[in-house]
């Protein structure tokens, strides 16, 4: 049995995965333990509820692409589209109210996101030290467009805007 977190990365990549991009779903045979907890090795993906909820706001939102299973993956903004992403590291996209961003062809490599498991005895907070683990951040590509308007983001992560 998996942790909450962990089933929330699965049902995510289901959705991905449904939407056609190439990835692998975690099964029970895949999960890794640490500190105890049974967690998804990868990857790692974040749908926040203004990104998409339903079925079919999955399939309006994302086309192709791939991820891998060492990645971590933030998608949030109502406006926000990905079309054939190419994902092997950490990505953060979080597009605000009244930004419609379009992307197409990203391609982000980095050293990405590692879970670490918290020594024992180690001073931590108890929200941390119930979870058994932290999520060291070694790198990621991080976008955030706050201001109206629309934009497109290439290959090379570039943000444009065009109105």
């Amino acid at each position: 049995m998996s942790s909450a977190e962990s089933d929330k990365y699965i049902q995510n990549q289901r959705k991905l995965k449904y939407a056609g991009m190439d990835l692998e779903i975690s099964g029970e045979k895949d999960l890794v333990k640490i500190a105890g907890i049974p967690v998804t090795p990868g990857p790692r993906i974040i749908i926040c509820p203004g990104f998409a909820i339903t079925k079919q706001e999955i399939l309006d939102k994302v086309e192709g692409g791939s991820i891998t299973e060492r990645s971590s993956l933030v998608l949030e903004g109502e406006g926000l589209k990905v079309k054939n992403l190419k994902l092997d590291g950490a990505l953060v996209i979080r597009a605000g109210h009244d930004c419609e961003v379009k992307v197409d062809g990203l391609v982000v490599e980095n050293k990405g996101w590692v879970l670490e498991e918290i020594p024992e005895g180690a001073d931590v907070p108890e929200t941390v030290s119930i979870r058994g683990y932290t999520m060291a951040k070694h790198e990621a590509m991080e976008i955030h467009i706050t201001e109206p308007g629309k934009y497109t983001i290439g290959p090379d992560g570039v943000v444009n805007k065009l109105e």
